[in-house]
């Protein structure tokens, strides 16, 4: 009778934090604009597929409505929140969006000035 031995799955569950934080955009015109603005940023790193755009980043990133207003050719304020959400699918972090650009931070306690958040411990 053969024994067999079990291996361990490439596929277990990790329960660290990453420190990463990210949004997968539309790869369309739009999508395409805001990746190429935000790869300039230090700590983010893009990865494009044939129907979706990863846009990944260390701690924060800052996608600036203006910013990507002017890289699309557009007067400020054109991009916006709506933009925004309406070329994002998915996204992993804690998302913050403000008048004028969005957040993404890879762990909620940095953003806990943005969202009424207490770190101070109770007993």
């Amino acid at each position: 009778m053969t024994t067999f031995k079990t291996t361990e799955s490439p596929y277990k569950s990790n329960n660290t934090a990453s420190g990463m934080c990210g949004v997968t955009l539309m790869n369309n015109q739009v999508g395409a604009v805001v990746a190429r603005v935000m790869e300039a940023k230090p700590n983010v790193k893009i990865l494009v597929l044939p129907s979706m755009i990863r846009v990944d980043a260390v701690g924060r990133m800052d996608f600036d409505y203006d910013e990507i207003s002017e890289a699309l050719g557009e007067e400020p304020g054109y991009y916006d929140a709506a933009q925004f959400e309406e070329n994002m699918s998915t996204h992993y972090g804690r998302m913050i969006h403000l008048d004028d650009r969005t957040i993404m931070f890879a762990s909620p306690e940095d953003a806990a000035e943005y969202i009424d958040f207490d770190l101070t411990a109770t007993s």
